[in-house]
């Protein structure tokens, strides 16, 4: 074995190791405090939070849904409480049971629908409480190694520190949640990519004015794979107006993001906006065990930006509470840039996004492409 393929897999073994010793924090759906009910707190902020799944359920406590596959979507949704404490780019995340919501997030309410119908309505029941323009659904596909109450945190956060106006809706995929299980999070990827049809068939059924879509890590896979199919079908941006497509870190092999790139049209291929970043350490890793092939969330943004999408370049950003690999929640530059756009009728970069060169104003985040 060559020398420098015994240092990655020695990189990788220890970073294995070193996450087996850790304490798996608990998962938290439908854990409410007895001596602290979320009910008696005031000023807490909710975000109704809306569930497709690839998942199987479980009766596991707190898990809600389990890393199995099911082989029918399920239909769900959540309200997630966010503490009046609650610092910008950072996820107060519970250590152990009950959570305490006046210091911590809390996910409360899961509720399963047994039909289309009535999931799609109380979509539309959300929606009404906004106002006409902010009628919007953001669309959130998680990554790697994430359970159900990892991905509604993550995007509660995401929601509430953008700012954004709409109604957030999670696709989660069965991941195992273990880090050591990358091929079978992989391969769970790849068999819910035959349920982002079925998923668009009940979103597009909503009363929603438009979508915007946010994909991180090989999560962006499978929403690039998804979009590919959409787009051969004839249906892509069609039924439903695309606002943005926001790819973070994507762990994306670069010569099949190519290919991928090579089927959308231009017009979507605008829409696109990539988060990356050299220092990325999942990503690295990613790489690794990949057989050293590059992947796009890591790769040189000059590199990306003659793809025809734009390129947030996020590369010297250092500030992130959430690691190299999940920036654009971790870092309140990055948080606050992001809702600027998704907050807009504007592109990122445009004169008409609003605040852009107040936000750029000596923070080392560059654009570019488009």
């Amino acid at each position: 074995m060559p020398l420098k393929h015994l240092a990655g897999l020695i990189t990788i073994t220890a970073t294995l190791l070193a996450q087996g010793c850790a304490t798996p924090l608990p998962q938290l759906v439908g854990i409410d405090n007895p001596r602290s009910p979320v009910a008696s707190i005031p000023d807490l902020r909710r975000h109704r939070t809306f569930i497709i799944t690839t998942r199987a359920a479980t009766e596991e406590v707190g898990a809600f849904f389990s890393g199995e596959r099911a082989p029918e979507l399920g239909l769900a949704s959540v309200d997630v409480t966010v503490p009046p404490n609650h610092v910008v780019g950072q996820l107060e995340r519970p250590k152990q049971l009950p959570p305490d919501p006046r210091k911590e997030f809390a996910i409360i309410n899961p509720t399963v629908y047994r039909t289309d119908a009535s999931f799609i309505a109380e979509i539309d029941r959300e929606l009404a409480t906004r106002a006409v323009g902010q009628r919007t659904l953001l669309l959130f596909v998680h990554g790697y190694n994430t359970t159900t109450s990892d991905a509604l945190l993550l995007l509660a956060q995401f929601v509430d520190d953008t700012g954004f106006q709409g109604v957030p809706v999670l696709f989660t995929w069965a991941s195992a949640a273990k880090l050591e299980r990358y091929v079978y999070d992989l391969n769970s990827a790849l068999i819910a990519r035959g349920k982002i049809k079925d998923m668009a068939d009940i979103l597009v059924r909503t009363q929603a004015e438009s979508v915007n879509i946010f994909a991180h890590s090989m999560g962006t896979f499978l929403t690039m794979e998804g979009l590919v199919d959409a787009q051969q079908a004839g249906t892509l941006g069609r039924r439903a107006t695309i606002n943005h497509i926001i790819l973070a870190a994507p762990d994306i092999d670069l010569d099949l993001f190519r290919t991928q790139l090579a089927q959308l049209a231009p017009a979507i291929r605008k829409k696109m906006f990539l988060l990356v970043s050299k220092d990325d350490i999942a990503l690295n890793l990613s790489r690794r065990i990949a057989g050293g092939v590059p992947r796009v969330g890591a790769a040189d943004a000059e590199l990306l930006e003659p793809l025809g999408v734009t390129v947030i370049d996020l590369s010297e950003i250092n500030n992130s509470s959430s690691g190299s690999h999940s920036k654009f929640a971790g870092s309140p530059e990055v948080v606050q840039l992001i809702g600027a756009g998704l907050n807009s009728a504007g592109r990122f970069g445009e004169a008409n996004t609003p605040g852009l060169n107040q936000l750029l104003s000596g923070v080392p985040i560059r654009i570019l492409g488009n």
